[in-house]
């Protein structure tokens, strides 16, 4: 399927099924927050989220990109070299993830947490164990496009945790097994991420630890990039809590909320096409150029169209989230939510640079914005308050796509980005946003309109993306493919 015609539009679709889940998982886990926050009071629901965040921290720390190198290698290699580093790559996550929440135990033990956070943080750590080892398999689906089952045992996933916290809840459970929810929940979708890959990679760890070290040593870049992103995009909020009121933190924390949510879309979409990036890399540099060029256009559409939707819907978006007190946050979303399309493309040309293997790149471009961010962080709140932070963060994302950008066209000359669509897309964007902010009515449906009156500005300016009609099923010309 890699190498054929039908893997650009396969990606496409994929790319679109998994954002559909992701978006469904998160509207599923707004379920149980409420029950939550009523079962358990403010200062215990503070505490279980507290545990949830710190083994997230771990999650992420013991990742470190083995997934995507996993990815890369099951795409690349074949046969009995292909089985021995998934069954490598095994290996390095039960050890790395075991470590990792035992750690997470000794720090809540040490932290003073008690007797019951303790327990509940040992639990925790077991569901995230299950949890990474059904993502590692998860590769295979996504390495063969069956993004149908890999979006379907997530969202597996997410809906039994929800039903049972509701259950626990309703029968007055204590903490400790609210944080045990993840066990059964992500072991149902390891099991069934199991059956579906069984046939196509090994299922058994191995333990060679001195055959580890290529895999190791190529995800510790992935994981430095990770974490520098992470960092840089939320420190702003560590830095207001120290230099600003609390209330204009609360601002921007709840314009974040919105953000935090839509900047996990562009690694998702984008992530469906990194097997072609990577099989095209090392096969086909043409190829390779291709479909970063309508990765990046498509990533430019598609991130100017949340920005529009943003714009317009900002007022309903933060009433939902926090009512009238937090009026003021709707500014500071405003200008927030135009680093979507920054983030958009960031993403586009930063997976094709990790895939050439651009690390140190990949690496500078996120310190940058880093320090970009923090200055000018340091610089605006105290004048500014909120939206002085808002535009730190938006000017950071900004400057790292224009040098993610700038290092993949060094990286990869014979890719010639179409940046044509860019003052197009401005026009749309412009254009619609003030069409659903000047009529009198409802912001949802104001965005609504802004948003078929932006693709039809787009298709009044030939900017179209042809790749839509491969979504609806209809023939596109060859050259698309």
């Amino acid at each position: 399927m890699l190498d054929t015609p039908q893997a650009g539009p396969r990606a496409l679709r994929g790319g679109v099924l998994r954002t559909a889940g992701y978006v469904a998982g998160i509207l599923l886990s707004l379920v149980a927050v409420p029950l939550l926050i009523s079962h358990l009071g403010i200062a215990g629901y503070g505490r279980y989220v507290t545990i949830i965040s710190l083994t997230t921290i771990v999650g992420g720390l013991t990742e470190g990109g083995l997934n995507a190198i996993a990815l890369r290698e099951y795409t690349t290699a074949t046969g009995t070299e292909r089985d021995r580093l998934m069954r490598d790559a095994i290996g390095i996550r039960l050890v790395l993830t075991t470590v990792g929440a035992a750690v997470a135990v000794a720090f809540a033990a040490l932290a003073g947490y008690g007797s019951q956070l303790v327990l509940g943080t040992a639990l925790a750590g077991v569901g995230l164990l299950l949890q990474l080892l059904q993502s590692l398999l998860a590769v295979s689906l996504q390495g063969d496009f069956r993004f149908g089952w890999a979006s379907s045992t997530d969202l597996l996933r997410q809906l039994v945790n929800v039903a049972l916290l509701v259950v626990l809840v309703l029968a007055g459970a204590n903490v400790v097994l609210l944080l045990g929810v993840a066990i059964p929940a992500s072991g149902l979708s390891l099991a069934l991420t199991a059956v579906l890959v069984r046939r196509r990679m090994p299922l058994w760890p191995a333990f060679a630890v001195s055959k580890w070290w290529p895999l190791i040593h190529d995800s510790i870049p992935w994981a430095a990039v990770s974490a520098l992103n992470v960092v840089y995009f939320r420190l702003a909020i560590v830095i207001m809590s120290v230099v600003a009121s609390a209330r204009e933190t609360g601002y921007f924390a709840t314009s974040f909320r919105v953000v935090e949510i839509l900047i996990g879309i562009p690694a998702i979409a984008v992530g469906a096409a990194y097997p072609i990036l990577t099989r095209s890399a090392r096969d086909n540099r043409d190829r390779f150029g291709y479909a970063t060029e309508r990765m990046f256009e498509l990533s430019v559409i598609v991130g100017g169209w949340m920005v529009v939707c943003l714009e317009v819907g900002a007022h309903f978006a933060i009433h939902v989230l926090a009512g009238n007190k937090a009026d003021p946050a709707v500014a500071v979303l405003r200008i927030q939510g135009v680093a979507v399309v920054a983030t958009f493309v960031s993403v586009a040309c930063g997976v094709p640079l990790l895939t050439l293997r651009r690390y140190r790149d990949a690496l500078l471009a996120n310190a940058i914005a880093l320090v970009v961010s923090v200055v000018l962080t340091l610089l605006l709140v105290s004048p500014l308050g909120a939206r002085g932070a808002a535009i730190a963060a938006l000017t950071a994302e900004v400057v790292l796509a224009v040098i993610v950008v700038a290092c993949l066209l060094r990286a990869s000359p014979q890719t010639s980005l179409p940046f044509a669509c860019l003052p197009a897309t401005a026009v749309a964007a412009v254009g619609s946003v003030a069409a659903g902010l000047l009529l009198p009515v409802n912001p949802v449906v104001g965005a609504v309109i802004a948003s078929l009156a932006y693709f039809a500005v787009l298709r009044l300016l030939g900017r179209f993306p042809p790749e839509v009609r491969e979504l609806l099923g209809q023939r596109v010309p060859a050259r698309f493919r």
